[in-house]
């Protein structure tokens, strides 16, 4: 399994060799750091956890700094550790944990053409209407609707003493996990830690992407 941790650069457009344009998304991906090997004995699964650079170094917990100490730095070493700003799990099958910690895994383990796919948290919009939110058409212009083109209408009417559950209704957009199936790497360019894929990829520029591939 090929997997990375990266940030969501901007969207571009993407020239192929016969010239059909494709819209694409730049990540900077990695390097990462294998920060934690777990297996079945005394985890209960296998699993690596990798930990992604920042540029600035972050006030992380003397718990934290304990956990990424046996790195090969120290644990009043702060700044380096402090650029690990983002951990994350990758699950895999025993066959496939043949890494060891403090390993890093760059761009290089993905190629032109590899189907991956991509998870991110989707911008969050705030509180929204059920026109925006839902997808809603809104009420009548005309016959004495004069201020109803936006509202949801009937919500708990006819026998019902309650709203039921799952009406769809206005409140909180966005902010989810999306994950985007499919897409396609276009490009891979290892000395900027560059990747070019198809596609949207869920979240504003600087969202934490994961990239998962077979």
């Amino acid at each position: 399994m090929k997997f990375i941790l990266g940030k969501k650069v901007n969207m571009i457009q993407y020239f192929s060799e016969d010239g059909s344009v494709t819209p694409a998304t730049l990540i900077s991906a990695g390097p990462v750091i294998v920060t934690q090997i777990k297996n079945k004995e005394t985890d209960g699964y296998t699993a690596l956890q990798v930990g992604y650079f920042n540029q600035k170094p972050q006030r992380l917990s003397k718990p934290v700094l304990g956990h990424l100490s046996a790195l090969g730095g120290s644990a009043s070493d702060k700044k380096d550790l402090g650029s690990l700003k983002h951990l994350k799990e990758f699950r895999l099958s025993p066959e496939e944990s043949n890494y060891k910690r403090g390993d890093q895994i760059d761009v290089s383990v993905f190629a032109k053409g590899d189907i991956v796919e991509a998870s991110g948290v989707s911008k969050g919009k705030g509180f929204q209407g059920v026109v925006k939110r839902h997808g809603f058409h809104g009420g009548p212009r005309t016959h004495g609707q004069k201020h109803s083109e936006r509202e949801p209408g009937s919500i708990g009417g006819g026998l019902r003493n309650r709203i039921p559950k799952g009406m769809r209704m206005a409140g909180r957009m966005g902010s989810n996990r999306i994950t985007v199936k499919n897409l396609k790497v276009l490009e891979v360019d290892k000395e900027n830690n560059i990747l070019v894929i198809n596609g949207a990829i869920p979240g504003r520029r600087g969202t934490l992407i994961e990239i998962r591939g077979k």
